[in-house]
């Protein structure tokens, strides 16, 4: 038998409600986004994910972000400084485990493993969840948010090989989840000193998109800046620890390359014409987790 160690949500950090008292469920309630009528707007409704099953989208502000489908990855816009969640969909009539990476680093404990070794998210039978920080504790996260590379969470902790990519791995159940008592803390923040810089991070939605935009207007991103996710301000996201046996097999993988704008048009995915420089070569080979053994 084939157990590993998940985590499931006591709630999502947007518009969650609780299913019954003391549910460790919870629905996320959302309305489809209109496309947006300004062509600088690149936060609209995406193109579908070729997993019917299992979706993964990236939100800025609620909404999801523009999708471009080129080079045989998908690539979303980064957006300057905004802090982003990622929307996690199971429409499927299984309950499933997410092996869920940013930058190549795993959500819940900053480990770089594979997927079926990774600790995981969990998702009833057609419902979704929302992940929007990196999981210091049973209590607390702190937001993702877009940065460079050098201020990234990945520099921080001396993982730079995989920036640029996000992963969502899906694991389906074999039997239902039990009960077990949560593990020691598994807060990874390996530099406290940092606390100060994550109070920085922008704490109004509505700002940090338009700040976002604002920036690609008038300060367009040095050749050699390219995107990152960097560890934000603590927010509050309860969950605890179960045990769950899974198929060994992953359902399905889904990955999603993001950006700067500029180098969306270095590497060809938006039109103009330009050379690839040998910084976006090396970010295209970004894994979300490390091979089976």
């Amino acid at each position: 038998m084939n157990r590993v160690r998940l985590m499931i949500g006591f709630g999502t950090f947007l518009l969650a409600i609780a299913i019954g008292t003391g549910a460790t469920v919870f629905l996320q309630i959302t309305k489809a986004a209109p496309p947006q009528n300004s062509q600088t707007d690149r936060v609209i409704t995406p193109r579908r994910i070729p997993y019917p099953n299992f979706q993964m989208e990236v939100l800025v502000n609620g909404r999801p972000l523009a999708e471009y489908h080129a080079r045989g990855r998908t690539y979303v816009e980064a957006l300057r400084g905004a802090e982003y969640q990622l929307r996690l969909r199971n429409s499927s009539p299984d309950r499933v485990a997410v092996a869920l990476s940013v930058d190549g680093l795993n959500t819940i404990d900053a480990r770089h493993t594979s997927a079926w070794n990774a600790s995981k998210w969990v998702i009833e039978p057609y419902q979704t969840i929302t992940i929007g920080g990196w999981q210091m504790s049973s209590e607390r996260a702190r937001r993702f948010y877009f940065t460079n590379e050098r201020d990234s969470y990945g520099a921080k902790l001396g993982q730079t090989a995989n920036l640029g990519v996000i992963s969502a791995v899906f694991f389906r159940e074999r039997r239902r989840i039990t009960p077990v008592t949560p593990p020691k803390p598994i807060y990874r923040d390996r530099q406290s000193d940092q606390s100060s810089r994550a109070q920085e991070a922008p704490t109004s939605k509505s700002k940090s998109g338009e700040a976002a935009r604002d920036n690609r207007a008038v300060m367009p991103t040095p050749e050699e800046d390219y995107a990152a996710t960097g560890i934000g301000r603590s927010v509050q996201h309860d969950v605890r620890w179960v045990n769950m046996d899974l198929d060994s097999r992953a359902a399905a993988e889904v990955t999603v390359r993001y950006e700067y704008y500029s180098a969306l048009l270095g590497l060809g995915v938006v039109p103009k014409h330009s050379r690839e420089p040998y910084p976006l070569r090396r970010r295209e080979d970004s894994r979300g987790f490390s091979p089976e053994p």
